[in-house]
Parts: structure tokens; sequence; C-alpha cells
């Protein structure tokens, strides 16, 4: 806001038409207020940079820490048998997502040929381009003669 400008009075932001700019007002006020108060602590490039980040309200996520109850030494034979069934199907989940359709050595041969046949079509193709064709001039532009 410009310290220049001048207010709108109380009275007037009051009346019925001018909900809008009231609203604008007090919305420009509060953030205003809130740089003041914020400004020694937050720069702008924290702020820009705040949208990268993921806040999670818990930190049961970056512990991987085990959500519900748990069992242990046959203390509640049920609840061991669930957390049994839930652990075998994890694991087949994980062995699903680790099979692969060729293995790591086949990819390595793979790239390395990939790889050589880039090159080798590179060279080539300088060697065509500079051997066969000299290089190609810009045509200048020619004068319509009357």
């Amino acid at each position: 806001m410009n310290p220049t400008k001048s207010k709108l009075s109380k009275s007037i932001l009051q009346m019925k038409f001018m909900k809008r700019t009231k609203e604008k007002v007090e919305k420009q006020m509060i953030e205003k207020e809130g740089e003041e108060y914020f400004s020694g602590q937050l720069s702008i490039q924290m702020k820009n940079e705040s949208e990268k980040f993921i806040i999670e309200p818990s930190y049961v996520f970056c512990e991987k820490l085990i959500d519900g109850r748990l069992s242990f030494h046959g203390m509640n034979p049920e609840l061991e048998k669930l957390l049994e069934i839930e652990n075998v199907d994890k694991q087949i989940e994980l062995e699903k997502k680790q099979e692969a359709d060729i293995t790591d050595e086949q990819m390595v041969k793979q790239w390395i040929n990939l790889r050589k046949k880039k090159n080798k079509f590179k060279r080539t193709k300088k060697i065509k381009n500079n051997i066969n064709q000299p290089l190609k001039k810009k045509p200048k532009f020619l004068k319509p003669t009357d």
C-alpha cells in the first residue's frame, strides 16, 4: 500500500455496496501486519521455496512406524495370525515389485550396445556430411530488376 494513498473511512466501508472492498482492505491489512511481524524470520527466498516441501502432521511416516495394535509371545493369538497374514501379503507384493523381465547384466549389455550404435551413427553422419557435401552458403537477397 502507498503511504500517499488515502484510506477509506470505516463508515464508507460499512455500507452494503462496499462489502468486497472492505474484505480486500482487511486482507491487505492482515498481510501487512503479518509481514511486519515475521519480517525478521522469513525471507522472500524461504517463502518461494516453501512450496517444495510436504508437511506431515505426524512423525509416524518419517520414522516408518507401524500403525495399529501389536501382540507378542502369544498374548493375543488372533491378532498375531492377522499380523502374519499381513506380513505375508506385504512380502508377496515386494517380490512382485522386485521381479524384473530382464536381469541387470542384460540391461548393462543393452545399454553398451545402444551407446556403441549411437557413437557409430554420429561418426558416420559426420564423415558423410564433411566429405560429400561442401558447406552451403545462404543465398543473398537479389534485388529485382526493373
